[in-house]
């Protein structure tokens, strides 16, 4: 993983977006995405943009990038069912990150798909424990493209807090606040929602 950092961090322009894209596509997809650091390289490439339309285009890009993961993985899912479970890497990295995936989708159906995409050891296995399930995509795209653009606005919106920070020491305080209410917030949300839903 420091090698891939070390890597990105020497990328810049066009290429600085490359890179975070193809990090966020083999961060989704199951088994390649347990030895890529998704969320740093997203936190370092949005410090480095000074303008929206650049966070805009980084943003764009990696969120394509991470639907595109998530469909390779329902399809290897879908193709291979529940023996991908019981393949030596995934048993060996995320067996438990697959049963947590298994156990959400089958508590919350197709709502599991959004929420296990904001959830880092989960994301990766939620696609392809939904390919597994023979869900449709009908069910499976809507959620999955709102989970990905949720899960890569995150950090790359800590990316821009923490670079504004550094620039002006004063808002410091001020930014890490901000940042702890939105996290709070998006927990507190997900779990009422989660409880209508039990209840329903």
């Amino acid at each position: 993983m420091a090698n891939v950092l070390e890597w990105f961090e020497s990328l810049a322009g066009p290429a600085l977006y490359a890179g975070a894209g193809v990090i966020a596509l083999g961060e989704a997809i199951v088994g390649v995405g347990f030895f890529l650091p998704g969320e740093a390289v997203l936190i370092i490439g949005s410090a480095t943009v000074s303008s929206v339309p650049e966070f805009l285009m980084l943003w764009a890009v990696v969120t394509v990038c991470a639907l595109a993961g998530n469909v390779i993985g329902f399809e290897l899912g879908r193709r291979l069912g529940p023996a991908l479970r019981e393949t030596k890497l995934v048993r060996r990295h995320g067996a438990e990150g697959w049963d947590k995936a298994a156990a959400l989708l089958l508590k919350h159906g197709r709502w599991a798909v959004f929420v296990g995409r904001l959830i880092p050891l989960v994301r990766s296995f939620v696609p392809s424990v939904a390919g597994a399930a023979h869900m449709s995509y009908r069910d499976f795209l809507p959620p999955v493209a709102v989970g990905a653009a949720c899960s890569t606005a995150l950090p790359l919106l800590v990316g821009v807090g923490v670079a504004a920070a550094l620039k002006n020491s004063s808002n410091l305080v001020l930014v890490i606040v901000g940042l702890l209410l939105a996290v709070v917030a998006v927990v507190v949300i997900r779990k009422r929602r989660l409880q209508r839903q039990d209840r329903a």
